[in-house]
């Protein structure tokens, strides 16, 4: 397969740091783009930065160039203040940088979404998130591949107090056989799989990966 050109947005957080990481050291991959709010530490050869206001995303459409986007910006009702501010970033911002892409002919779209996503639900996360699903798929991407991960284990410097108590609560139900279909997947074993996918140059234009299909 020829080099490819990667765009990840959301590359501070979670997934995001370990999808740059990986990128980076993989060698199907000639260029790495990130669009931040705030510049990271990180310096490599392949590596191009872009610090962005991303409710002026039209503004950076020229920069928009690659030949997959990897989507895993997000954020919590916490860190946003409002669903109205959540809204923005889990749906909004991601959307419309797709939509850039897409029009910008970018090829791939692998998007990180949340088990449970689904326009019809009563709850406001999963609902962004199944919103978010449907908007993309309307695109122009040869491929789309959509994540719904289970519990997913971060870096041990950015999970908080309350995730690592219902982590290990977690691993104790699996161990006992239940809630086996959500076992924990680390961040850093979703980001390989989502490379993957891109370098196996499947035909299929939509694949929608369960917790069980990304173990």
């Amino acid at each position: 397969m020829k080099r490819l050109k990667a765009i990840v947005l959301g590359a501070t957080g979670a997934t995001g740091q370990e999808l740059v990481k990986l990128l980076l050291n993989d060698p199907n991959f000639s260029k790495v783009s990130i669009f931040v709010r705030k510049k990271p530490r990180i310096k490599h050869e392949k590596l191009t930065t872009y610090e962005i206001d991303f409710s002026r995303l039209n503004e950076y459409k020229g920069l928009i160039n690659g030949d997959v986007i990897f989507s895993a910006l997000g954020t919590t009702l916490s860190q946003a203040g409002s669903k109205t501010q959540q809204y923005l970033v889990d749906f909004n911002y991601q959307y419309e940088f797709a939509k850039i892409g897409s029009e910008n002919k970018v090829i791939h779209y692998s998007l990180v979404s949340s088990v449970g996503a689904n326009i019809k639900s009563p709850f406001f996360y999963p609902k962004t998130k199944g919103a978010l699903e449907e908007a993309v798929k309307k695109l122009g991407f040869n491929n789309i591949y959509i994540f719904q991960p289970p519990f997913l284990i971060r870096q041990s410097n950015l999970m908080r107090p309350g995730e690592k108590r219902a982590l290990k609560i977690l691993k104790l139900l699996n161990q006992i056989g239940i809630l086996k279909s959500q076992k924990p997947i680390s961040v850093s074993d979703l980001a390989q799989k989502m490379i993957n996918e891109i370098k196996s140059d499947k035909t299929v234009r939509l694949q929608t990966f369960k917790p069980r299909d990304i173990f």
